[in-house]
């Protein structure tokens, strides 16, 4: 007596999820096209010199290029560019956590990347200001029902290797509490229940800039120890969706911040690795942040 197993299928097929400005993409395996949130593929072609914003990305990647060529630029610590070139029958890999801006100087190219886990509009964070772009609001429509959301638990799995955060401050607050060694709380906290942070460097500018412009004085930037708030302190970091800063909306409703359930001990050991100086100009406008990697 035979018996066969019949668990070869197909479970879906490709779909086109972004078409802009010469730049194709079509999403083979995936949350959109197989309902794959472990592993995603993709065609992407570009028929036009284009580029794309500066990413940052919460997966690995990893492009094969199978005509012409890509270039990826990243920024060392000292704001010096390092292009990396990958050719026709070349793969890159682009770890998690990687801050690059994909430029493609020539056409036509064509690249299969290949993400892990699957690529999710929240996974790759696109540095586009406070507005979104066509790309984004079309991602953001195909991935909006086809899953539900992560839970509590998920998202901050998800970001638990994630250690060092950010937390910018009036420099006026800071200097009194440390001058007489007292935990700082940023003036919404009573309002807000926590205090706000970022994990991302790169968007500490924007973020300035949307919230606190018209705040006058020096601002400085805190480079905080997830681990050791929670250790020593014990104050716990939750990452969660974007809230309001006091009064102040935001509109980055599928961004993930971490938020600090609690004030911060200025003078505990290990808990502030860095402050920075934050650069503004004349008419209030955050300009760069003296030292700090991006």
């Amino acid at each position: 007596m035979s018996s066969s197993k019949n668990n070869i299928k197909v479970i879906g097929k490709a779909i086109k999820v972004v078409e802009h400005d010469g730049l194709t993409i079509e999403e083979t395996i995936g949350n959109v096209s197989t309902s794959n949130d472990e592993v995603s593929v993709a065609i992407v072609s570009i028929t036009k010199p284009t580029s794309e914003p500066w990413l940052t990305l919460h997966y690995d990647e990893w492009m094969y290029v199978t005509e012409g060529f890509i270039e990826l630029h990243q920024e060392n610590d000292d704001g010096s560019k390092v292009i990396v070139k990958a050719s026709e029958g070349e793969t890159v890999f682009i770890p998690k956590g990687s801050r690059f801006q994909p430029v493609f100087p020539v056409a036509p190219v064509k690249y299969i990347p290949v993400c892990l886990p699957a690529f999710k509009p929240e996974r790759c964070i696109r540095e586009e200001g406070t507005e979104l772009s066509d790309v984004s609001l079309r991602l953001k429509e195909l991935h909006s029902d086809n899953k539900k959301p992560l839970s509590a638990k998920e998202v901050n799995e998800q970001f638990n290797s994630v250690n060092v955060i950010y937390h910018m401050c009036q420099k006026d607050l800071y200097d009194e509490c440390c001058k007489f060694n007292m935990a700082y709380f940023p003036p919404t906290f009573k309002q807000d229940g926590f205090t706000h942070a970022t994990a991302e460097a790169n968007t500490l500018i924007t973020t300035a800039n949307h919230f606190y412009t018209k705040t006058e004085g020096e601002w400085v930037c805190l480079e905080l120890d997830r681990s050791m708030l929670e250790k020593k302190c014990g104050i716990i970091t939750i990452f969660e969706s974007a809230m309001p800063v006091g009064d102040i909306e935001t509109n980055w409703k599928d961004a993930v911040f971490p938020h600090i359930y609690g004030g911060i001990p200025l003078n505990t050991a290990g808990v502030i690795t860095n402050v920075f100086k934050m650069n503004r100009d004349d008419g209030g406008t955050f300009l760069s942040i003296d030292g700090l990697r991006s």
